[in-house]
């Protein structure tokens, strides 16, 4: 009896260390947005654009991520033809909107400007609630291994 409940109880040892090593391990950009599964569209579209290996990297980044419904909501055939080969460098100067350089978590965003990796300033307003032009953050602080997350509600338009 001794023998089975000490071998119980290392088990027990191995299973929480093992699960708590695995789910303290964070992923990268890509891989949490496809972990949430409401960022399907925005994913098929960094693919397109070749910027997996970009927001893999070591960042740190902070995105804001259109939702599946957000990119719905854009008038019809509009994603489809981003996708399009022939609309690649659109796509990315699109997608390249919705990064900024750094970890800027909720605490840390205020009033005024936020340069994008594509060139443009994104404006932030804070008054009643988080809108990045305008777009409001529905979600904010997904937090990825190289950097941040925050939920948008409409696609961003550089």
């Amino acid at each position: 009896m001794r023998l089975l409940k000490s071998f119980l109880v290392s088990l027990s040892a191995v299973v929480f260390f093992t699960f708590n090593t695995l789910s303290a391990s964070a992923a990268d950009i890509v891989d949490t947005a496809v972990e949430a599964g409401s960022f399907e569209t925005l994913v098929t579209a960094v693919k397109a654009a070749d910027l997996v290996d970009t927001l893999k990297g070591e960042g740190p980044y902070t995105v804001f991520a259109p939702t599946d419904e957000a990119f719905a909501a854009l008038p019809e055939g509009t994603v489809e033809s981003l996708l399009q080969p022939e609309n690649k460098a659109k796509l990315t100067s699109i997608l390249l909107y919705h990064v900024a350089a750094g970890n800027v978590t909720s605490d840390q965003i205020q009033a005024g400007s936020l340069k994008s990796a594509e060139g443009s300033n994104l404006s932030i307003t804070v008054d009643e609630g988080v809108k990045v032009d305008n777009a409001n953050v529905v979600k904010a602080d997904i937090e990825a291994d190289n950097g941040v997350i925050h939920v948008v509600d409409q696609v961003l338009l550089p």
